[in-house]
């Protein structure tokens, strides 16, 4: 849905602002300065606002989905009940026979979506290492009917030249995806870069309070935008009216929460790249990143996840992700509170074994999402784990 505020409004109004102001409330009655939760499933036939069933639109998602157009800089913002569902939404768009080029290392229940439910369907995956420039030639060679990335990828945070793919992209009519999850639109905007879709988990640091679950698809194309409207309503992929509220809540702090994630995280990437324990680090930012050009080029800041390779067998990196104190090991990333991830078991289990070595996803990798405690805190947390590997 297009933002509330008009064009000169958004031209005016830093991100910071926009992220707060959301506009209509539909309680203007009330005074409301935070709007209510609209529970009702049903709606009143002919009210002025054009509701009908909240399957197909309730006014807490029109009010989220206007922040988040606004600050993604776009014209279109369709959320949906999870990240997963927004994927599921454009996928949804696919026929028997398309080929979807991939990224190889994406999110585990993308991969799966692709691998295990839409193939008996007859979509086609190729997945290639975007970071090498002949995955460009195979974009004119194959002819894919969408290019699916993510930047920084999970988990191995590989950061791919948007840019670049979108423009060879465009040269063949092709539409290319975004998930934009770790980065969220404050540090980098894919639909500016050229991407027809931006995709984010909104569960993450759209929300960050590991509270909601959440999704959106964002666009500038009306096409797209009614394909996504149309998904949401024929395949149930609403969020719940209390999510959006939830959500649209948690965006407003969204700036000042991602200042503390970053540099925690900067801080907390330099710290774990001295100890002898580690095989390598990898932080966007950071001058041995292989991709550190490039992320600076398109990115704003690093982001909030560090991912490490141990030294260690997966006993030895189970036993460390337990006794950290404040990294609660977990599922899921963009809180407040700091998670720890061991993503061959976790969010890549259901990834094939012989892919996962392949792309490096072993035992020893970790994932860190770095949250907005005492950096002196997480720093002593994580002395205290590595001394008793």
């Amino acid at each position: 849905m297009a933002p509330a505020q008009n064009d000169q409004q958004q031209e005016v109004a830093g991100i910071s602002t926009r992220a707060i102001h959301h506009g209509e409330s539909f309680a203007a009655e009330t005074g409301a300065v935070m709007p209510p939760i609209f529970t009702s499933s049903t709606f009143a036939h002919g009210n002025p606002q054009g509701f009908d069933y909240t399957r197909s639109g309730n006014p807490n998602f029109r009010i989220l989905e206007s922040v988040l157009a606004a600050v993604e800089s776009c014209q279109f913002a369709t959320v949906f009940a999870s990240g997963v569902s927004a994927i599921t939404a454009i996928a949804s768009t696919l026929q028997a026979g398309d080929l979807v080029l991939c990224e190889e290392n994406l999110y585990g229940c993308t991969v799966r979506l692709f691998e295990q439910v839409f193939s008996r369907f007859g979509v086609q995956t190729a997945w290639l290492d975007f970071t090498n420039p002949s995955a460009l030639d195979a974009i004119a060679v194959q002819k894919p009917a969408m290019i699916w990335l993510e930047s920084p990828t999970n988990p191995l945070l590989k950061v791919i030249d948007l840019a670049a793919v979108c423009d060879a992209a465009a040269a063949e009519k092709i539409p290319v995806v975004v998930d934009n999850t770790f980065a969220t639109a404050l540090l980098q905007q894919p639909l500016q870069l050229g991407a027809t879709l931006s995709l984010t988990s909104t569960t993450k640091y759209i929300n960050g309070h590991s509270d909601a679950l959440g999704g959106v698809v964002c666009s500038d194309d009306p096409q797209w935008q009614q394909k996504m409207v149309f998904a949401q309503k024929a395949l149930g992929l609403q969020p719940s009216p209390f999510d959006a509220w939830l959500i649209t809540r948690g965006i407003k702090t969204l700036p000042l929460r991602l200042e503390r994630h970053i540099a925690n995280a900067a801080a907390i990437a330099d710290q774990l790249a001295s100890h002898p324990r580690m095989h390598w680090v990898r932080y966007p930012l950071r001058s041995d990143h292989p991709q550190q050009a490039v992320a600076r080029k398109q990115m704003s800041g690093g982001g909030a996840i560090v991912t490490v390779s141990l030294d260690a067998d997966q006993s030895q990196t189970y036993a460390f992700c337990k006794s950290l104190r404040y990294f609660t090991m977990a599922e899921s990333l963009g809180g407040v509170e700091s998670l720890v991830c061991h993503p061959a078991t976790m969010t890549h289990a259901s990834v094939d074994p012989d892919v996962k070595r392949k792309l490096g996803i072993d035992d020893g990798l970790v994932r860190f999402s770095v949250g907005c405690e005492d950096l002196a805190d997480l720093s002593r947390d994580l002395d205290q784990a590595l001394k008793q590997l």
